[in-house]
């Protein structure tokens, strides 16, 4: 039986035990804070990360992906280790330029068996396909079949949001100030939405605790196959957490729950404070 490898990136936000659990390989993206760079989740954790994005007069954090020499090594680092075929899923390219580096790559090993999974998501969006693909090869999927069913189950993803604070998408332009000023004068706590590789603001509502209640309807309106739910530090989490799982409709297996600190990638623009999930809706029989 072929071995089929499954690769990420670390804007998939899985926590290095669980990825090493399930036999994942995560090639580390770039976050830098002013003329210091680190490799995110190898030479920064994700815990790091957040103490230095909050500390007093800290530079804003810019990321960048990985290089195709990057992706190289680990491809080639895993069949080494024995894969016969590799299925690599990666942030959207139109949020990042990882996918790209990985086309890079797979074309400097053009003798290799590898495909490319653009998951047109980010964070756990991402991590969701991954983990899925883990499992795919775990029953002995061949990679074609396993990059197909990832393919198709990329419409099926979806990361929404409440944002505590309009000033961390301020800070990295993706409003201007006046509007993040206005936006906390009236206490606007926006929801954001991550599907089929576009970010867009899906409500705008004036208190935290009726934010969590519209973020809920929305994750909650469809059946769910498997949730993260994603949090920035947030002091509302388990709140929020036991909510959602009693609005899933139908239930749902607490072992395909898990629960992720956002990471590098994503966290510049959302900042602290913010709550949210990761679904991948449940496809008809």
């Amino acid at each position: 039986m072929a071995r089929v490898a499954i690769v990420t990136d670390s804007a998939a936000d899985l926590d290095p035990a669980s990825a090493s659990a399930l036999g994942i390989t995560v090639i580390p993206l770039i976050v830098s804070f002013g003329s210091t760079s680190y490799r995110a989740g190898v030479d920064l954790t994700t815990e790091a990360f957040w103490e230095r994005m909050t500390a007093p007069d800290a530079p804003f954090p810019t990321t960048a992906a990985s290089s195709p020499g990057t992706f190289r090594e680990a491809f080639e680092g895993c069949f080494t280790a024995g894969a016969d075929a590799l299925v690599c899923v990666d942030v959207g390219s139109t949020l990042s330029g990882t996918f790209k580096s990985a086309q890079i790559a797979r074309e400097l090993l053009p003798e290799r068996e590898i495909y490319l999974v653009d998951s047109r998501s980010a964070s756990m969006g991402v991590g969701l396909l991954a983990m899925l693909g883990a499992a795919l090869a775990r029953e002995g999927v061949p990679a074609d079949a396993i990059a197909r069913t990832l393919e198709i189950r990329v419409a099926d993803v979806e990361v929404i949001v409440v944002l505590d604070t309009l000033e961390f998408l301020r800070r990295g332009g993706r409003i201007s100030g006046p509007k993040a000023t206005i936006g906390t004068l009236l206490g606007v706590k926006p929801i954001i939405s991550v599907r089929d590789g576009a970010v867009d603001t899906i409500d705008r509502v004036r208190t935290r605790s009726r934010a969590r209640e519209r973020a809920i309807s929305f994750l909650t309106s469809e059946p769910i196959e498997s949730l993260a739910i994603l949090h920035t530090m947030s002091a509302d989490l388990e709140a929020f957490s036991q909510a959602l799982l009693a609005a899933v409709p139908d239930g749902i297996d607490a072992t395909r729950v898990s629960s992720q600190l956002i990471g590098s990638s994503v966290g510049p623009h959302i900042g602290p404070g913010a709550v949210g999930a990761a679904i991948l809706r449940r496809r008809p029989s």
